[in-house]
């Protein structure tokens, strides 16, 4: 944005502009970025200071301001002193206000998305989205000119600030969106207008929000309802539960078994895909049965944008997603501990069952946000884990001595990530497979630290 001028941003947020920069930045008469956090801002970029639980950022808009921001935009009530603020600089600075700075900022991305000109593609599921968002910018951008949301920045704040960052020229946008409730996904889907719309996934989670798996999926949909006709939406093959919500008006495109993109053959690191008629060939680094579903679902989206990949996948797991680690001692990490629901232990748990290992060592927390059914869930999880050949349990948290109860083998129930942690570096012995996998709050990168610790200096 950094042509857009003082008025323009107020015009395209929806703010008002109390005073302007003396002289622009840099040469430019706008931003050269947006930021929220007035720790971080830097000189020339738009402080935009949104109210919280406990403190209202609108009122260090004098501090981004006196660091060199660009400008800020807060609500209406800390405009005087961030007018104050500009006046004691040299340069002078932007000052906006508005009744609700959160609006502003997602109708300043909204004008930013339209003015870019971009395709933007809409991923959201239960599992899956963020490794299936980065797998499509890997497919992507050998190819065209893509931008990708970071991390897991899916939510009604996160999501606008991701939009902002795309540069003049980007081709293609990937976003991320996270669904906590009813109305959430349409939300995101008004800011980003996306013309592709991709569910990888329905499953049991926020069912303590939504109460049983028809509305997830209720919820999900979303992102299809709010798709124009002739936009383009992609599901998972044989989804019973986005059935009522696919439209005639759309092309709909599906991906695994029996899918319009599906998997014709593996061997080694290379795959064979039918992309809805088109052969694909791929060389990736991965094996696991559920990236393979990831990475059909990021095909569909690459032909839906009109991208034929090829070649290499330059993907890599993102920390606490999976990842392998090869430890000095003969001991095999796998990171997953980010996040859990009954949907991602199942496939990691398949992931543990096809490693070659001395032992299979599972180390399981809690799955959280899972409603009335929960313990049942975690009980489930513990038969599974016999199913799968785990050797030794580690279960974590109240929830998880559910799952060891459920368990038929070596078994252990501790309560909190650091027992986990140190009991784990007293389990495990060379040749052991590990995996780590339990819901964000329980903290289970404590475990994969701990197990870390063990490597060599280099």
């Amino acid at each position: 944005m950094r042509d857009w001028d003082p008025a323009r941003i107020a015009a395209a947020s929806g703010a008002r502009l109390l005073a302007e920069p003396r002289r622009s930045h840099a040469g430019a008469a706008g931003p050269s970025a947006v930021s929220i956090d007035s720790r971080a801002v830097g000189a020339g970029a738009l402080f935009i200071g949104l109210p919280g639980q406990s403190r209202d950022g609108g009122a260090f808009a004098p501090q981004a301001i006196a660091a060199g921001a660009w400008g800020a935009l807060t609500a209406t009530a800390h405009g005087p002193a961030a007018v104050e603020a500009a006046a004691r600089r040299d340069d002078g600075a932007a000052v906006l206000v508005a009744d609700d700075p959160l609006a502003a900022l997602q109708r300043l991305a909204a004008a930013w998305r339209a003015e870019l000109g971009a395709l933007v593609i809409g991923i959201t599921g239960s599992t899956g989205k963020t490794t299936t968002k980065e797998l499509t910018r890997a497919l992507l951008a050998p190819h065209v000119a893509t931008f990708a949301s970071a991390a897991n920045l899916n939510t009604e704040i996160g999501l606008p600030l991701e939009l902002l960052r795309a540069g003049p020229g980007t081709a293609v946008v990937v976003v991320e969106m996270g669904m906590r409730g009813p109305g959430q996904i349409s939300q995101l889907a008004e800011i980003a207008r996306p013309q592709v719309g991709m569910i990888v996934s329905v499953g049991p989670v926020h069912l303590e929000l939504l109460g049983t798996i028809e509305r997830i999926a209720a919820a999900k949909a979303e992102l299809i309802a709010s798709l124009a006709p002739g936009a383009t939406a992609i599901v998972p093959a044989g989804e019973r539960l986005l059935e009522p919500h696919l439209r005639g008006d759309l092309r709909t495109i599906t991906f695994g078994d029996g899918g319009d993109v599906r998997m014709l053959s593996r061997d080694g690191t290379r795959v064979e895909i039918d992309a809805a008629g088109a052969r694909v060939s791929l060389e990736v680094s991965f094996h696991q049965a559920h990236l393979m579903v990831d990475l059909l679902a990021a095909v569909a989206a690459a032909i839906a944008v009109g991208v034929t990949p090829s070649g290499e996948v330059a993907y890599r797991p993102q920390p606490g997603r999976g990842g392998r680690l090869s430890l000095p001692d003969g001991i095999t990490l796998i990171d997953d501990s980010y996040n859990a629901n009954p949907v991602s232990m199942r496939a990691a748990l398949d992931d543990l069952a096809a490693a070659a290992a001395t032992r299979r060592v599972a180390v399981l927390g809690d799955m959280l946000e899972l409603g009335a059914d929960e313990v049942a869930y975690h009980e489930r999880l513990g038969q599974q884990a016999d199913a799968a050949g785990v050797d030794v349990l580690v279960a974590v948290g109240q929830l998880a001595r559910a799952t060891a109860e459920r368990f038929g083998r070596e078994r252990y129930a501790v309560d909190d990530a650091c027992q986990a942690a140190a009991l784990v570096g007293e389990l495990v012995s060379p040749g052991d497979v590990v995996l780590v996998k339990g819901s964000r709050a329980v903290g289970l990168e404590r475990v994969c630290a701990a197990l870390r610790g063990r490597e060599e200096p280099a």
